[in-house]
């Protein structure tokens, strides 16, 4: 549970981080769809972890950097608050839930929990690959550089 908890905190770090250089340079529409859907897919997968539909959610959704910031600050509360409450549980408790094509599933918690943590960090990559090729610096959210 420790090394989850460290990973929700650089997944919050690296949001944190790209919400930065998003608010002080001119990007792209494709980089700013890459981070609302990583944000709102935080969601998606939160509340199907609290066990509660999902299927009205969007995946991909137009937003803007107000917005971002909102859900980044949602999404870390809601993480931290749930993380708390299942500290005591079986990370290998499956959870079933319906994905965005209507397809039934069953998945450990720590397994979705691993999945949200990497599925940011490879669109962040893209963004910060997309940010490159506009000449911007990309954004340093390396682990590593986190725990440093």
């Amino acid at each position: 549970m420790k090394t989850i908890q460290k990973m929700f905190e650089h997944l919050n770090w690296a949001n944190q981080s790209i919400l930065e250089i998003f608010q002080n340079v001119e990007i792209g529409e494709q980089q700013l769809s890459l981070f609302t859907h990583i944000l709102y897919a935080e969601q998606i997968w939160l509340t199907r972890l609290k066990g509660m539909d999902s299927s009205q959610m969007p995946i991909w959704s137009d937003g803007d950097i107000t917005v971002c910031a909102k859900l980044i600050k949602q999404n870390e509360e809601n993480f931290k608050t749930f993380l708390a409450e299942i500290a005591k549980t079986d990370l290998d408790n499956l959870i079933t839930y319906t994905n965005s094509s209507g397809k039934e599933f069953m998945t450990s918690i720590r397994d979705i929990l691993t999945h949200v943590a990497l599925h940011g960090q490879y669109h962040r990559g893209q963004i910060n690959s997309r940010l490159r090729a506009d000449d911007i610096d990309p954004v340093n959210i390396d682990y590593i550089t986190f725990v440093r």
